[in-house]
């Protein structure tokens, strides 16, 4: 049943006594942390590191409802993802292809080189840069089934020179999502293998029968998938532990309430527990997108989520001036951020935390999600501040090049071996030393 009564949104002052308390309040967040949930991950990832494809299947059925004898039946033969690209309507295939092209045009920016330089001795050092052999891409299923992180996780990692993409998606019930098939056939996938939760996480850091060990796991997932993450860390690279979506919006109260109102509810309907803070120097202007938020609120068919969202984890903050708004939301550190000011490239200026920086009235965080070209995986509660969004670099990793002339090995070899006496490495030195020509001591 629709639920009309009016959004009962937080409003802070900046300037009220108690306002640092109720931020940190209104920020704090707990992500893996269910002992319950730790321990039933742990368990799925011992069974199917020993058991490999037999518990594969049996945790398959159970969770995705699904009735498979073998893990053949869970692999997505290459035609069936072309069947999906030529099944969906044009419309939307053409949307696919379009925001493909800008995300790899994007991405294609961001690749690496190696690169060397020689000193006046002959001695070249440098560095190699190389692509990962192997990456796992995790893809929600079901209910949340999300085209757009097929390419967003995808494409930087084909950028970047991956030998070979292994994407897992659930299919309960056995259904699958044709946008999300298309999308793994325009993106560059090798290989989709219909699994998801913690052993399909499981599956890709040790591998079975079926499904290869990979090098580094991406993509969202629910608070299972999230722990599994966490726990196969160290034996597989992974993007980042994701919480709950966010958008901060800084406005000077010149644009358009209804589509302040409208930014917020674009991050508020992902989830219960996403989070949409408003900050404004003007009380006029909050005043004004409360009221229209009221207004276009009960039209959305998510309507119950985005209430659930705003009232228990939004807020409309008031401040003095846009400096003191850039100063609170680089405390914030938002995953999605956007300027809606006139002159965001001089407020830009004092932005040194977020995970995307929307510039002006017309960007409107919904274009990153989909089709704007960066990655819309990006860093959230707070680890903006040492995380950056998912890139090729993130799908390359780099090793030094050390190739000493022996002019340059007898004058450094002195060096190496007086700092390895200092620490006691004997060892150390005399390895140093011998290509000096003598046991320098």
């Amino acid at each position: 049943m629709s639920n009309n009564r009016d959004l009962k949104i937080r409003r802070l002052n900046r300037s009220q006594a108690d306002f640092d308390h109720h931020l940190d309040h209104l920020l704090a967040w707990e992500s893996v942390s269910d002992p319950n949930v730790q321990a039933t991950v742990a368990e799925i990832i011992q069974r199917i590191r020993t058991e490999g494809d037999v518990a594969l299947v049996e945790y398959t059925n159970r969770f995705d409802r699904m009735s498979v004898s073998d893990t053949a039946e869970l692999v997505i033969r290459e035609d069936e993802l072309q069947q999906a690209l030529e099944s969906i309507p044009s419309d939307q295939k053409e949307a696919l292809e379009l925001a493909a092209k800008r995300i790899r045009r994007f991405h294609e920016r961001q690749k690496q080189s190696s690169w060397r330089f020689e000193e006046e001795d002959g001695t070249v050092l440098g560095q190699q840069v190389t692509a990962l052999d192997r990456v796992g891409v995790y893809v929600p299923g079901g209910l949340a089934a999300y085209p757009s992180s097929v390419l967003m996780n995808v494409i930087p990692a084909s950028v970047a020179g991956v030998e070979k993409i292994i994407m897992v998606t659930p299919t309960p019930g056995g259904e699958k999502n044709p946008l999300v098939l298309a999308a793994a056939a325009i993106s560059g996938v090798d290989q989709v293998i219909c699994i998801g939760g913690a052993q399909a996480v499981a599956a890709l850091a040790y591998g079975t029968e079926t499904v290869p060990a990979v090098d580094k796991i991406v993509g969202p997932g629910n608070t299972w998938v999230a722990t599994a993450k966490s726990q196969v860390f160290g034996k597989v690279g992974i993007d980042m532990i994701a919480g709950p979506s966010e958008i901060l919006v800084i406005c000077d109260g010149q644009t358009d309430p209804e589509w302040i109102a409208m930014d917020l509810f674009s991050q508020a309907e992902h989830d219960r527990i996403a989070q949409s803070i408003l900050i404004s120097p003007s009380v006029e202007f909050l005043d004004q997108v409360e009221a229209a938020a009221n207004r276009l609120l009960n039209e959305l068919p998510r309507s119950e989520i985005i209430r659930a969202s705003i009232e228990g984890r939004g807020a409309f903050i008031h401040v003095n001036n846009l400096e003191e708004a850039a100063e609170l939301s680089n405390r914030i550190a938002p995953e999605h951020l956007e300027l809606s000011v006139e002159d965001p490239e001089a407020l830009l200026q004092h932005i040194r935390h977020a995970g995307a920086v929307f510039m002006g009235r017309y960007s409107a965080e919904a274009l990153g999600d989909y089709c704007a070209g960066p990655n819309h995986v990006l860093p959230t509660s707070g680890t903006a501040r040492f995380f950056s969004p998912l890139g090729v670099y993130d799908f390359q990793k780099k090793s030094s090049i050390i190739y000493f002339s022996a002019e340059g090995a007898r004058e450094q070899g002195k060096v190496a071996a007086q700092l390895a006496y200092g620490e006691g490495l004997q060892a150390h030195a005399l390895s140093a030393s011998y290509r000096v020509g003598h046991n320098a001591k």
